[in-house]
Parts: structure tokens; sequence; C-alpha cells
């Protein structure tokens, strides 16, 4: 896995499946990258997250972020004003593209802002619902069954990690950390398919701090991302990267691969990588630049 970066492609909104899954599709191909594309696949009621105005930090990173410009007016009031529309009846058709062209496909969630609002607290019953919705509709749009899944805004419990075995997933990419690993509990027990956990800073985690801005923040992931022996794990967002950041990260991309890097997504590396994985535990930690706690990759075990 010497040079290669995972490349992990979240997808929270309508607009964003819309208008910025495209945009990368023809991004990367020009750049012959690999990819897996995550998908939110019931609601958008990206305006719900509101409540998440009272969490430290999070009115820090919306100004910072430029929000507004991100997911667009409408996008906003999704889910208050506006009734949510329905990403996977109404975009099929564009997910399906997105498969058609190459790249690999997961589960990113049934409602976005729902799980990364709800899961952390939730019981077994909410949190199987939850994912059985999303992978149904997986099945339903792309006729077989999910391999991969990513959680949004990295918010897992433990009833999340079995239902991702139940439902047979292959890998994941839930939480933050250092490399990949299998995740296992306190008595060492597996809980859940390997994950490869994000291991680079965001693209919205970096800018408006230590003078990073869109024209600059490619070169603060470059730095996070200098051992070249170890496999990185970068995550992007279709309302970003596919969006006003779009040039930020095919700079990127360019300069990556000008080091020899060679990208790949989650199921290719976990084929090429997987099987000297070691096992470490999952807990709640932070990330700079993103409010809240999240999934975190933890000590290892054995």
């Amino acid at each position: 896995m010497n040079g290669r970066v995972v490349l992990k492609i979240d997808v929270d909104t309508w607009r964003g499946t819309r208008e910025g899954v495209p945009a990368l599709v023809r991004l990367l191909e020009r750049h012959g990258a690999q990819a897996t594309f995550l998908f939110s696949l019931g609601p958008d009621h990206t305006g719900r997250a509101v409540r998440r105005a009272l969490r430290p930090g999070f009115a820090q990173k919306v100004a910072r972020t430029s929000v507004l410009e991100h997911y667009g007016v409408r996008t906003l009031l999704y889910g208050t004003l506006l009734p949510g529309p329905d990403i996977g009846r109404r975009e099929a058709a564009t997910l399906r593209a997105v498969a058609a062209a190459g790249f690999e496909t997961g589960v990113h969630c049934w409602d976005h802002v729902r799980w990364q609002d709800g899961v952390a607290r939730a019981d077994a019953a909410w949190t199987n619902a939850e994912m059985d919705r999303a992978c149904a509709r997986y099945v339903e749009v792309f006729g077989a069954a999910p391999r991969v899944h990513g959680a949004a805004g990295w918010q897992m419990n433990a009833h999340a990690f079995a239902a991702e075995l139940r439902h047979g997933f292959e890998v994941a990419s839930d939480c933050r950390g250092r490399s990949p690993f299998v995740p296992v509990d306190a008595a060492g027990a597996v809980v859940g398919p390997p994950q490869w956990p994000t291991t680079l800073p965001t693209f919205d985690e970096l800018i408006g701090r230590d003078g990073c801005d869109r024209g600059n923040v490619e070169r603060a992931v470059l730095g996070a991302a200098a051992d070249a022996a170890l496999p990185q794990v970068f995550t992007l967002h279709a309302e970003l990267e596919g969006g006003a950041l779009r040039e930020a990260f095919e700079r990127l991309l360019a300069a990556w691969a000008a080091e020899g890097r060679r990208f790949v997504g989650l199921l290719q590396a976990q084929r090429e990588h997987g099987a000297t994985l070691p096992a470490c535990v999952v807990v709640d930690g932070s990330v700079p630049g993103r409010s809240g706690t999240l999934a975190t990759q933890g000590a290892q075990r054995g």
C-alpha cells in the first residue's frame, strides 16, 4: 500500500448528489483516480442540523467554512420550512451512473442528520431500522447488496457495528484514526468489519485555521500525508470538493500524483492490504476543527 491514498467521498445532500457527484466523477476520470462514493439514500433533512448550533465549536465551523455557499439556501431549509427530497428515489440514475463509470459505491446513511445527531445515544431498534432502510434502498437502486459502509459524521454505536456484520459489509470507514484495523471490544472479540479510518484532516476542518484558505488548503493535507509508507484515507464531501472547493481538490490530486501516489477505493484497499490488520478498540474522541465527539481508533489489542 506504500504511496497509495484511499479516496472516500461522502454524499450528504440532494444538491451534493445531483451537482457535486457528476462533477467529481468527471474530475476523477481526468486524473485516472479510483474512489469510493458513499451515498445518503433517504430524505435530505439538512435544515434540521440547526440543532447543532448549541454544540461547542459548531458556530465557529459554520463561519469558517461558508456553509451557505456550499449547501445553498434551499438545502438549509430541507426538513424544516421545505420538505426533504428523497435522494435515493429522485437521483437513482445519478447513483447508478457512478457505478457504471467504474467507481466503488456504498452506504453512508438513510437520513444524514438523523444518523449524525441520533446514533450515538440510540438503542438497537432505532439503529437497526436506520441501517435496514439504507441497505434496502441501496439494493433497490443498484440491484445488489452494499459492500461498504461509512458512517455519517463519523458517528457510531455498538449496535451499528453489529448491524454492519449482519448486513455483510466487507469493509467500513466509520471513524477517525491512524491506520486500518479490525474493530474489537475490550475482550478482543471482533465487533465489526475491517475499518479504514479517515487518517487525514478534511478541507472543512482546515479552512479558516492556521492560515488555511481555499487557495492553499491542499498544502496542509499534503503535509499531513508526508509519510508515504503509511496508507492514507482522505475524506471529501460532494457538496464541497464537488463544488466551490473543486479546484483545491484537483490541486491536491495533481500534487499527490506528482509524488507517485496511486488513488484507490476502500474495497480495493482492503483486498490489497487487509490480511495483516491489527485489532483495535473504537473510542469516543475529537478532531481539531470539527465540533463534538466522534468515533476514533483506540488502543491496539493483542
